[in-house]
């Protein structure tokens, strides 16, 4: 179906999270990725601390599904030159390896574009391509999350210890980021007939994340970790708890064009007459006793019965959702944030699609992610390396094909 990307040949050969979902989302518009991973498989299918239980390998599921798995071993010469077999017509190949691992697998930018000269090498780090730190190894919690002020400022009140992220968190969308350095390079190579080398990093994501307030301390402006919620700036930029336990979010911007249609709409006329919440800045001086107001008012009801009143105002909320809302979730559905994942093994119906649309491409239907090595012999056949040859490399363990021995 899809055909943007059709044509384009992947080399996924990156572990985890954020290198791997950059070429999920190539697979989602036709790209053929094949992932090449150790015989043991990457790391990430065993999953590790923070997930829940499960009979079923979600976080596999979502994160590389669509591709073709080709387990090789690239600590050996024979693995390093079947790798640069499929590098020789490849159009991209990913790598998170640590810099000063790439010379010793044979997957550095320099021997791997002398082979394929239009090739776009994606290169993923934690910290950086250059800098004291670039060869040090991290995660989005550290690098991203905690290293960038995000975890420091993301908390409900000054006095609450650091917010943790959960896991795989800040890989996602710094796997977007790399998914757009790549095609930036694609379109490099449209343009002059050369490929090149992109990269990015969690830590850089994180600071574009936390941008504004990094740009404010740059200024020399001082930002301090937000009031709790009793305490905002303003009561209409808040959350509100529900008679049922449920909570939403509002989010009131424009206050004098909304506010008077807002108060009349949850049934609260009297406060627009009120003269400590006449105007703007006399409700932001009073920003507490609106809260305390709105929080005993929306207490008497359960959600169920104010998401309709506040439909009706025309402003900016939300419910705060928990996971056990999103299956039932008909936008996310009807958008296409979910789709259909049509394989009894993932023991679910739908997946997370990717966070891009484009007009006229649809995207491939998902796909199940592969087992270990599921299409090593097919995938290496198609590259020209003989019988004969397969049967000496599955021999000697420098390939493994799923289901033979």
């Amino acid at each position: 179906m899809a055909d943007l990307l059709a044509g384009i040949k992947v080399i996924d050969a990156a572990n985890f999270i954020a290198g791997p979902v950059s070429a999920t989302v190539m697979a989602d518009f036709g790209a053929d990725v094949v992932k090449v991973e150790p015989p043991t498989g990457d790391i990430y299918r065993v999953r590790g601390a923070g997930y829940p239980a499960s009979a079923y390998n979600f976080p596999w599921i979502v994160d590389n599904r669509s591709k073709r798995s080709v387990a090789i071993d690239l600590r050996t010469k024979d693995g390093q030159a079947l790798l640069h077999r499929l590098v020789a017509d490849a159009d991209v190949f990913i790598t998170n390896a640590p810099l000063d691992s790439r010379e010793r697998l044979g997957i550095r930018y320099e021997a791997l574009s002398a082979l394929n000269p239009r090739l776009v090498y994606a290169s993923i780090t934690a910290y950086g391509e250059t800098g004291p730190e670039a060869s040090k190894p991290g995660f989005d919690s550290i690098a991203l999350w905690a290293r960038t002020g995000l975890m420091d400022l993301v908390r409900p009140s000054p006095g609450a210890e650091p917010s943790r992220s959960l896991p795989g968190m800040g890989d996602h969308p710094t796997g977007m980021s790399l998914f757009a350095a790549i095609m930036a390079g694609l379109y490099h190579r449209e343009r002059t007939g050369r490929g090149s080398m992109v990269a990015t990093s969690l830590m850089a994501n994180g600071l574009w994340w936390n941008a504004i307030q990094v740009q404010g301390i740059l200024c020399g402006t001082r930002t301090s970790v937000r009031p709790p919620r009793e305490e905002a700036v303003s009561a209409l930029a808040n959350l509100y708890r529900c008679r049922d336990g449920r909570w939403f979010m509002l989010t009131i911007t424009g206050d004098e064009r909304h506010w008077e249609g807002f108060a009349n709409g949850i049934g609260r006329a009297d406060l627009t007459t009120d003269p400590r919440f006449a105007e703007t800045p006399a409700r932001r001086a009073n920003a507490r006793a609106l809260t305390n107001i709105l929080d005993e008012h929306f207490s008497t009801k359960d959600w169920a019965d104010w998401q309709p009143v506040l439909e009706r105002t025309g402003v900016a909320f939300g419910v705060v959702s928990t996971l056990d809302d999103i299956p039932h979730d008909v936008q996310m559905r009807e958008s296409g944030a979910l789709v259909a994942l049509d394989d009894p093994r993932a023991g679910a119906s739908l997946t997370v699609s990717s966070p891009i649309q484009v007009s006229g491409q649809p995207k491939e239907p998902a796909r199940y992610a592969p087992e270990i090595g599921e299409h090593t012999v097919d995938v290496l056949r198609g590259a020209g390396v003989r019988e004969q040859e397969l049967e000496r490399l599955l021999a000697d363990g420098v390939i493994v094909q799923a289901g033979r021995r």
